[in-house]
Parts: C-alpha cells; structure tokens; sequence
C-alpha cells in the first residue's frame, strides 16, 4: 500500500475536480486528506492566487465549468467566489478530515453550491459533518492548531499550490499531474534520470525585480 498525503484547501475547485476522481484511482494508494489554508501557502511564496489576476479569474472560473461538464462531475460554484475557507477547514478537521467528511463538504461548495462562509452555509456543513454546535468547534484551539500545523507541513515539504498529492517526499500539483504521480508509482526512479536530474536542479537564470 501507496501512503499518499493530500494537501487540499476548499476554495479551490480544482481540488474538488481531483477529489471528484479518487474512485478512478488505484486501490493501492492509500490517500490522506490534508486541510490547509491557501492563502497562507501563497503567502509563504510570495505567489497570487488564480482568482487575484481578472484575466486569469475569469479563464479558470470556465475552465472548472467545462472541465467538470467533460468529465460528467455535478459543479455549480457559489454565489461569491473567492469565498474565506476557514469555517468549512476547521468543521472538516474538528469532525476528523477523512475522505467521507472531505467529500460532504465538498459536495455542499460545489455540488450544491451553497456559499460556505455565511451563517446558513456553516449550519448546513455542520450538520453534513454531525457537529452539533459548529461555531464552538471552529474555535476550539486544538482544531485551529491542527489546522496551522497542516499548512506549515505542506510548505516543509514543498507544497506551493492546491492541490498536491505528497508521496516519499515528490510534490504532485494540480489535478493534470495525477497522470504523472501514477507514472511515478509504477517506476519510482522517473525523476532519476540523467535529465530529470539536470533540468531538477538548474542554475537560476533570469529573476524578476520584486
């Protein structure tokens, strides 16, 4: 068995998309889903997000549609979109983070598209999650802990974007990698190779002034 770490955030919708197709996935790797803050990931990098540049937001809001209308996977985005992700982060970890919690909140955001940081939209996931007082658990401290210490691994170990699957140390993002990530698998020295090596570890060229 294939241990796997998931890092995911539930404002992305091309998380949803990857998590949408686990079911295809071999029953060989064993996947663990990691809640973690997007913002903070892209914070740590000095990146901006997908939906910060109006071009780039525009594109990648018909990309999910049409993606998910090719693979036949229910999508409907929330009214407002980026969304503040921490509720629902939180009630996925205080209810356990496993993959049947993550796709109850996943299915809420993007299947029902409800809008999951407003009163309504945290009731609903509090109950999907069988937390009774959803406020109380997103302010217990070991949650918020747990929470931050999710999103520092994810740097630890390289993780720039979600998502990004996690295997003996290799970083596989965005949904298009699975292909690669399974390559991997099936011939663990892929990356091994005289040119992989060379083009791994490249001298910086040109840099941009910040």
């Amino acid at each position: 068995m294939t241990k796997a770490k998931w890092y995911f955030d539930f404002i992305s919708p091309f998380a949803y998309l990857q998590f949408a197709q686990f079911p295809n996935l071999p029953t060989k790797i064993e996947i663990t889903p990691v809640p973690t803050v997007f913002g903070a990931i892209l914070q740590h990098w000095g990146q901006l997000g997908p939906a910060e540049i109006p071009p780039k937001r525009r594109f990648v809001y018909r990309f999910f549609q049409w993606n998910a209308d090719q693979l036949g996977i229910p999508f409907t985005m929330p009214p407002i979109h980026p969304f503040n992700p921490i509720p629902a982060l939180r009630l996925c970890t205080a209810a356990g983070a496993g993959i049947e919690h993550t796709r109850a909140v996943f299915d809420l955001i993007y299947g029902k598209g409800i809008q999951p940081d407003n009163p309504e939209g945290i009731q609903l996931i509090g109950e999907a999650l069988n937390i009774s007082d959803p406020e109380n658990a997103m302010q217990d401290p070991v949650v918020k802990d747990s929470l931050r210490a999710n999103t520092a691994r994810a740097t630890s170990e390289g993780v720039f974007g979600v998502p990004s699957f996690v295997i003996d140390g290799e970083v596989f993002w965005g949904g298009d990698s699975t292909e690669m990530m399974l390559d991997f698998l099936k011939n663990p020295a892929l990356f091994e190779t005289p040119e992989m090596s060379r083009i791994s570890n490249m001298e910086m060229g040109l840099t941009r002034k910040k």
